[in-house]
């Protein structure tokens, strides 16, 4: 792991000293906080593409919602063995 030096203000230290769990050392929550951040980031920008790819194909869209609506509460058929 590469060795970084970040340098926070005092105020901002003091406020995530007082946020982070009690357990945690202010490194490792640094760590997750930046971490999680970056994760909902990805996510909404896959959300995002994901949403332009059903507005660019209206048929994607159709089978979508053909699939959520599906009863899923029924048993399957079950198929005959030969």
């Amino acid at each position: 792991m590469q060795a970084t030096t970040i340098k926070l203000d005092g105020a901002l230290i003091k406020r995530l000293k007082a946020f982070k769990p009690r357990e945690d050392t202010l490194s490792a929550f640094v760590r997750s906080v930046l971490d999680a951040e970056l994760r909902r980031r990805t996510l909404r920008a896959a959300a995002e593409s994901y949403s332009q790819f059903l507005r660019d194909h209206p048929e994607e869209a159709d089978e979508m919602s053909a699939w959520a609506t599906a009863p899923l509460q029924r048993p399957a058929k079950r198929r005959r063995e030969r």
